[in-house]
């Protein structure tokens, strides 16, 4: 794979006009990236993984890692448990919606919806009041469960409950039916990782960070992609857009193309402002646009695992 990337690279990059190049040769390495009703808090065996011997994505192309993904998807297949891409956490859907504070699953109304771990049910029921978030009547029916080291998941817009506050619930266990309560458009699931305090509507993370990449369909197996793009003294930038396209290795594949911006600007509470999640394993060549310049790099894809690239921009 190296040889391969030692030759494409040259190739992209003379091909393209106005390009930084801000790093050195690609080294693949490993890093682990480190109420209506409340109750007391529950204790649970850690649920993070133990830091294994580090990359420094800002010094490498980029680090392939185990990343933290420890939630099962809240849909299981027959139904559709991919993320809607039109709307992924941070987004707004070109300015047209409230910066999203998690993911969307599609399905039909009375799709069952699953616990993404074992946890305690601390919430379950309509949101008449504005507790989990600044309006009343926003998540529609919904239930929210505690985790171990103070992670929370939030699942909104039910059309049927299953289970009650101080419910011991274990991974996988039927927690209610999806639906449009709420402020829903259309019937779907929407789900959240809050840590810290389930109360607070800004404490989220990007589910995709978390979520088991889902199994392989139609032969392809995925992984997640976390983008962090920051200016020289390291602070997460705003408004920067990028785009993602594979590199063929086979004469009968097919590119595929992936468009995004950075997160919203009261949404850069984490370590990154971008994620693609649901990416076919494979090599992709990712170009970032900042202030007329365009910041390229390749990078891979590996199944089950995180890939965590950085970019310095002026």
């Amino acid at each position: 794979m190296k040889q391969i990337l030692n030759i494409l690279l040259p190739l992209i990059l003379v091909s393209c006009t106005n390009i930084e190049a801000t790093q050195t040769p690609i080294v693949i390495t490993t890093k682990v990236i480190p109420t209506s009703t409340v109750l007391p808090p529950t204790p649970f065996p850690s649920i993070t993984p133990t830091p294994e011997p580090s990359c420094d994505p800002v010094s490498e192309e980029f680090c392939i890692t185990e990343g933290h993904f420890i939630f099962q998807r809240p849909i299981h297949q027959p139904g559709n448990d991919l993320v809607d891409p039109t709307y992924r956490y941070g987004s707004t859907a070109e300015g047209t919606r409230e910066p999203h504070h998690g993911v969307e699953f599609p399905n039909q109304s009375g799709t069952p919806v699953h616990a993404a771990a074992e946890g305690t049910v601390i919430f379950a029921g309509p949101d008449q009041e504005a507790i989990y978030a600044p309006w009343p009547n926003f998540y529609g029916n919904l239930v929210v469960i505690e985790h171990a080291d103070k992670l929370f998941t939030l699942y909104a817009h039910l059309s049927k409950i299953n289970v009650k506050p101080g419910q011991q619930v274990a991974a996988g266990d039927t927690i209610g039916e999806v639906g449009r309560t709420g402020a829903a458009i259309g019937s779907h699931l929407h789900f959240e990782v809050r840590r810290g305090n389930a109360q607070d509507y800004f404490a989220t993370q990007n589910p995709e960070l978390w979520l088991i990449p889902p199994k392989k369909v139609n032969g392809e197996r995925f992984g997640t992609l976390m983008i962090s793009v920051v200016d020289q003294d390291h602070n997460l930038i705003k408004s920067a857009e990028f785009t993602l396209r594979s590199l063929l290795t086979q004469a009968k594949e097919k590119v595929k193309s992936y468009y995004g911006s950075t997160y919203s600007a009261d949404m850069l509470n984490g370590d990154e402002n971008a994620v693609l999640g649901e990416l076919p394993a494979g090599q992709y060549r990712i170009a970032i646009e900042r202030n007329g310049k365009v910041y390229e790099r390749l990078l891979e894809v590996e199944s089950g695992k995180l890939t965590q690239v950085v970019f310095v921009v002026r």
